[in-house]
């Protein structure tokens, strides 16, 4: 049994907060903020039955410091992300979602962007700009919009073309030559039209030290984003909003730490075999129309999103290690994904309540080239110049060829299409008591072809073979429909709101897409189910006065099915084993705790926020599972700390006529977590504590900005994931870092 730990004295530190250099809103509001995306209308927060945390345009600043939506976990508690293969984001809240690298599952926690739901966690490390507000939603989703959600939705909101709009451009210098360019330009005219254009560029050199190789295996971000919104008031009887989007990332992934290295905070070990430039982009469009139709309102949401990639990495990290090059292993990606969408939403008020009625459809594409090799490899006919470790053992026991089996290479293609329909409902049973029911009915149908090769030395390509199962060469389709819904009861009293509420949703299953070995990876037994989770909260939101508000939730989830990655050894024809992996279900798990949230405006110029999230979980496996049910029984799920804790706030005052300052500062404390569902010690991240901090001043007469921002001003050195391979791997955060920014609005 775990205990909770105690939270430390550096929480003391922060007792300053976010900045924000002009905020015109009362008290009340910025107490209170009004949130679009977690009920059927604009409602204030303290009157929403669910737990929901909002990072306001107040305390976005910060986030001009980030360099990608994994760090808005800095500001949440209960709320954590595990970032792998560079950028690719799977966020974890109240520890539900499976810490899964591959890419043609959806996320536990449902991202989106604008309303666009991001349908891999490929999409859901993206770039942060020109955001009006960031609203996350905690405990299962689906009957409002979008798709299933089994953990909670993180919406991502950029600031809409209007009246009034804010323009700015802003540059910034840093350690590690880091240069930040960012800006918004818009307009709004007398025939309801308005636009708005707004851009980002970040470029930054290596993070992590390489002690054996070169520097740029440490990881080295060069990456832009550019955002159109054209949005027009009087379109065909409503409104209608355009919004389109492109990116752009063109670093080098940093290589992982093995466990078994004797190495230093911030170090890694690459011979920089496998480094390679990245070659991502991504891009989309949606349009989002709006208008009366007697007593309801239509909403129509159409949207594309795609991305390209090409990127790889060192995946052992450890060639120094062994003075032995084929014990070393690099891996590339190829990807291509599309996805269409489609929602549309009636909604009405009445006398007594709302009522939303909504469908959605989409259609995803995905495919994978996945290549592993050792040495350096030759880009025509995909040979390594030393073998890796693994292609031996794929080759089965009738080999197609006499030589060495060097190489292995995966192909998947995954078509996935989702259909939807929904509806959520309020009913005011009198003047204190609300009643909230929202039901969802979801077809899918999943289909995947595929094949795994291992390419020999005299270039002749067979079907990997293992254990004499059959050829790595199948196909499979999978059909789901799921029915599921919310209730809650919320109750107004002198000075707050109490609710209680129960939700269930779910999270699909699919296909791996990593490497095939034989015949059964597209067998119904190769396959891994949906997760379901069905949640129990109750709550109390009060807000006693003007400046202070707080909210206390007790959550249980009972989790069936909980999708995982498990890491089992795979034999080699030597004797010795290197450790596979693959998305699969554990029998069940639980997750409860207490939640608890502070904001206090303790005077005029100064705000205090704090939160704590108290979790325990607990795997419970009885089914032998890619190795022994013991492995697993017992166990936390992982990216769980016992307590995550945060305390902030903010400072304005006045440095002297014409000119105002800003101090603010935002500490997260993250208990011990465990990397992987099977709980050793050697895959725990212990405890640590970052700090966010920045000053400001600003020019009233001349809307001149400069600030100076520190991130991890306590220079932790933690996994951000991990996995299995020869030894253990983890991905590391990045060291402190530092910078000035200048600014100019107009």
């Amino acid at each position: 049994m775990k205990t909770f730990h105690c939270l430390t004295t550096p929480l003391i530190l922060a007792t300053i907060g976010v900045p924000a250099f002009a905020q015109t809103e009362d008290a009340l509001t910025r107490l209170d903020p009004v949130v679009t995306t977690a009920t059927a209308s604009e409602t204030p927060l303290s009157d929403i039955p669910m737990s929901v945390s909002v990072i306001s345009a107040g305390d976005l600043s910060l986030t001009d410091a980030y360099v990608g939506a994994e760090d808005v976990t800095d500001l949440l508690t209960g709320v954590e992300a595990a970032v792998a293969n560079g950028t690719q984001v799977a966020f974890q809240i109240r520890g539900i979602g499976a810490v899964d690298h591959q890419a043609l599952t959806p996320t536990a926690a449902s991202v989106y962007s604008d309303g666009v739901y991001l349908a891999t966690n490929v999409q859901t490390g993206m770039m942060l700009y020109d955001l009006e507000r960031i609203e996350v939603l905690k405990g299962p989703q689906g009957t409002l919009y979008g798709r299933n959600a089994s953990g909670g939705a993180i919406n991502f909101i950029s600031v809409r073309p209007g009246e009034n709009q804010r323009r700015y451009v802003r540059a910034g210098y840093g350690n590690f030559n880091r240069v930040d360019l960012d800006g918004a330009y818009g307009n709004s005219f007398d025939n309801g039209f308005s636009y708005r254009l707004a851009g980002r560029y970040l470029s930054r050199d290596a993070v992590l030290d390489n002690v054996d190789g070169p520097e740029d295996a440490g990881g080295v971000r060069d990456e832009f984003g550019l955002r159109l919104g054209l949005n027009w008031d009087r379109a065909l009887g409503g409104s209608l909003l355009i919004r389109t989007h492109y990116e752009e990332d063109n670093g080098v992934n940093a290589t992982p730490r093995n466990d078994t290295l004797n190495l230093s905070d911030h170090e890694i070990s690459s011979s920089g075999d496998g480094l390679q430039d990245t070659d991502n982009e991504f891009y989309g469009i949606s349009a989002e129309y709006e208008r009366a139709l007697g007593r309801w309102t239509l909403t129509s949401l159409t949207s594309f999103e795609g991305y390209n990639q090409d990127y790889g990495f060192d995946f052992d990290g450890a060639a120094a290690l062994y003075g032995d090059p084929t014990l070393s292993a690099n891996l590339s990606y190829i990807r291509d994904f599309r996805q269409y969408s489609q929602e549309v939403r009636l909604k009405t008020d009445w006398d007594k309540g709302s009522t939303l009625f909504g469908i959605h459809a989409s259609q995803e594409d995905f495919s994978q080239t996945y290549t592993i090799w050792c040495g350096e490899l030759d880009p025509n006919t995909l040979i390594g110049s030393c073998a890796y470790v693994g292609a031996g053992s794929r080759a089965g026991p009738d080999p197609v060829s006499d030589g060495t089996a060097m190489t292995l290479v995966t192909d998947i293609r995954q078509e996935r299409t989702s259909l939807a329909a929904f509806t959520y409902n309020e009913f005011d049973l009198s003047d204190r008591l609300t009643a909230t029911l929202g039901a969802r009915l979801t077809h899918e149908k999943i289909e995947g072809i595929g094949s795994g090769r291992h390419i020999f030395d005299d270039g002749t390509i067979g079907y990997n073979n293992v254990n004499g199962l059959g050829l790595a060469a199948g196909n499979n389709k999978i059909d789901d429909t799921q029915l599921t819904g919310n209730l809650a009861l919320s109750y107004k009293m002198t000075g707050g709101t109490a609710y209680a509420s129960i939700a269930n949703s779910y999270k699909s299953g699919g296909f791996n897409g990593e490497v095939q070995n034989n015949a059964t990876h597209f067998a119904d037994d190769g396959l891994f189910d949906a997760e379901t989770v069905t949640a129990y909260e109750i709550g109390y939101k009060g807000q006693p006065s003007a400046n202070l508000a707080y909210s206390i939730a007790a959550f249980y989830q009972d989790y069936d099915d909980p999708q995982a990655r498990i890491f089992v050894d795979f034999q080699l024809p030597d004797g010795g084993s290197i450790t596979s992996n693959s998305l699969s279900n554990l029998d069940a798990a639980t997750s409860y705790g207490l939640e608890a949230d502070l904001t206090w405006q303790t005077t005029e110029a100064f705000m205090l926020e704090a939160g704590l999230t108290l979790l325990e979980t607990e795997i419970d496996q009885s089914s032998d599972t890619g190795g022994n049910a013991a492995t697993f029984d017992g166990n936390p799920l992982p990216f769980a700390p016992d307590v995550s804790a945060t305390l902030g706030g903010r400072y304005a005052y006045a440095v002297s006529q014409g000119v105002e300052g800003t101090l603010s500062a935002h500490l997260k404390y993250r208990g011990d977590y465990y990397l992987d569902p099977e709980g050793l010690d050697t895959r725990m991240q212990e405890g640590f504590t970052t700090l966010q901090a920045e000053a400001g001043f600003r020019f009233v007469e001349t809307g001149m900005t400069l600030t100076v921002w520190g991130r991890n001003l306590t220079d932790e050195d933690y996994a951000v994931s991990g996995y299995g391979f020869i030894g253990y791997n983890t991905f590391r955060s990045d060291p402190r870092t530092y910078g000035v920014r200048i600014g100019y609005d107009f």
